[in-house]
């Protein structure tokens, strides 16, 4: 199969119109159009190449509503952009992919882009032709905040698994979906560490990084995130922009707040990089992250958390032709979130 890219991702939330108004109103994303049903809402939102779904169910039938019940809000469905959805959903099944049916039968067969295919936890993917989403949404709802251009495309989304569960869920992605493995580290953050292992599309369109906690050190952050959300799940998604420094300006303004770093990791970094393609003062006055491979320059920064079981949350990055992720880049990120979540204290509630 040949997937392009990720086409949209879609929420299962508890109120798909207020979770749409406070992404319209912190990240600027525009509402395209509303879907209704007799069992779920959605909302279609979008903002360069990214479409973001949030679907509400309406009865105990619809799987958005165990999910939310289970999990909280939060992704619940990466659907892959393909030329040829039902080829592709053939290909999947036929290599050992499991579609997740309803509990009320389909009256006739779904559309291949309505079927729901298990990836891990809960969390299920979905093949769709290009341009099929928006036909499913009618248009007219009105943006309730100023909409913004600033962010492009979704750069990757980051997965948080079991112990023991990383190497089946590389299998899955390389064998069913024939995607390969392109970066691996592990990763120390104090007394706590984590597996990481990431898979790409052959297109490079979709990128999965995938991690796994280290249970033979002091449980972390992963363990946090899987207990709080009650088994694998997507920790983060990654926001693509061509000027990272004005896109943190603007969110700021707009409330969203990032992780912080401290100012050691600013004083090292002409020594450890070079110079580097953005002041030094404003690196350390945004708190962004900066690191190099043999491409070019990657520019990142984790926001904060505003899930009440402070699980999922966004990422903003900025490449310059970089093409992979930054070791040094990885350790400081998941060092902010272990000061984000000691601010709040180690054991967040569900």
């Amino acid at each position: 199969m040949h997937v392009h890219g990720i086409d949209h991702v879609e929420f299962y939330v508890a109120d798909a119109h207020q979770v749409a108004a406070e992404l319209c109103a912190s990240y600027g994303f525009r509402i395209r159009g509303q879907a209704d049903a007799a069992d779920h809402r959605s909302v279609l939102l979008q903002q360069g190449d990214i479409q973001l779904v949030t679907t509400a169910g309406l009865t105990d039938e619809h799987p958005a509503t165990a999910f939310v019940a289970a999990h909280g809000d939060g992704p619940a469905t990466i659907a892959l952009r393909t030329d040829d959805p039902e080829g592709a959903l053939t290909e999947a099944v036929a290599g050992g992919a499991v579609p997740l049916l309803s509990a009320k039968p389909l009256a006739e067969p779904a559309p291949p882009g309505q079927v729901r295919l298990a990836a891990f936890g809960d969390v299920a993917h979905t093949f769709v032709a290009p341009g099929d989403l928006v036909s499913r949404f009618v248009g007219g709802t009105r943006t309730p905040a100023e909409p913004l251009d600033m962010l492009d495309l979704l750069d990757h989304v980051a997965v948080c698994v079991p112990a023991g569960e990383l190497e089946p869920t590389v299998k899955f992605y390389e064998g069913v979906l024939g995607f390969g493995k392109i970066f691996e580290e592990y990763i120390e953050v104090g007394a706590q560490a984590m597996n990481s292992q990431v898979v790409q599309s052959p297109s490079g369109g979709v990128t999965l990084t995938l991690l796994e906690p280290d249970t033979t050190r002091m449980p972390g952050q992963i363990d946090e995130f899987l207990r709080a959300h009650d088994g694998a799940g997507v920790q983060h998604l990654a926001l693509r922009t061509d000027d990272i420094a004005g896109t943190l300006r603007t969110l700021g303004a707009r409330g969203v707040g990032f992780l912080s770093t401290p100012g050691s990791y600013f004083d090292e970094l002409e020594r450890r990089l070079g110079h580097v393609g953005l002041p030094v003062d404003t690196l350390r006055e945004l708190n962004i992250l900066v690191d190099q491979d043999n491409e070019g320059e990657l520019f990142q920064i984790f926001a904060q958390s505003t899930h009440p079981r402070h699980t999922f949350f966004f990422e903003i990055i900025e490449r310059r032709d970089a093409l992979t992720f930054g070791s040094a880049n990885i350790k400081a990120l998941y060092e902010a979130v272990e000061r984000e979540r000691a601010s709040h204290g180690a054991g967040m509630s569900r």
